[in-house]
């Protein structure tokens, strides 16, 4: 089977802040690099040998559905092991979130973790890879990071897991 990850690529200002800061965060402190580029998650990675029918899926969504505002601003974190941009999703892009996990909860054999939910934390990792040892230097080093971007969700992209790594699969515009 093949290894998939559904999300929302991060665009513009935002997408070059996010690769500099995960890029200044990963060699001062020797942490290991995510394998996808600035993001939202929209559905955590799964796997299926029949990605035709969350494709076809995720198609009639986007051209149903508009993008929706986000301001990406702050920092913040899970516990001491995830490290992330703070996204603040609008109305719209609450309900598009909620939409579209509606949508894909239909497809009966597309497996969900518990922690997967219309209720989530909008949010973009810096680092999550084994920094507990080092997670008080690294919050106060990227607290120095002020930043405000208006931005939307304004593509759903299907990255597969391909060659260690996670490539495009296909890209939807909203």
């Amino acid at each position: 089977m093949d290894r998939y990850v559904i999300v929302n690529i991060l665009s513009g200002e935002a997408l070059k802040l996010h690769e500099k800061i995960v890029e200044d965060v990963c060699f001062k402190f020797n942490v290991q690099r995510q394998k996808l580029p600035g993001h939202i998650t929209l559905k955590a990675p799964f796997e299926t040998n029949n990605i035709d029918r969350i494709e076809e899926v995720i198609k009639a969504f986007c051209n149903q559905n508009s993008k929706a505002p986000i301001k990406i601003e702050g920092i913040n974190h899970f516990r001491n092991n995830v490290i992330y941009m703070d996204i603040h999703p609008s109305r719209e892009a609450i309900k598009l979130h909620e939409n579209l996990y509606t949508e894909l909860k239909k497809i009966d054999f597309l497996e969900w973790k518990p922690n997967e939910s219309k209720n989530r934390t909008f949010h973009s990792t810096i680092v999550s890879r084994r920094i507990q040892k080092k997670f008080d230097d690294i919050w106060n080093y990227v607290n120095n990071y002020n930043f405000s971007f208006d931005s939307y969700i304004d593509n759903i992209t299907i990255m597969k897991w391909t060659n260690y790594r996670w490539q495009t699969y296909k890209k939807f515009k909203l």
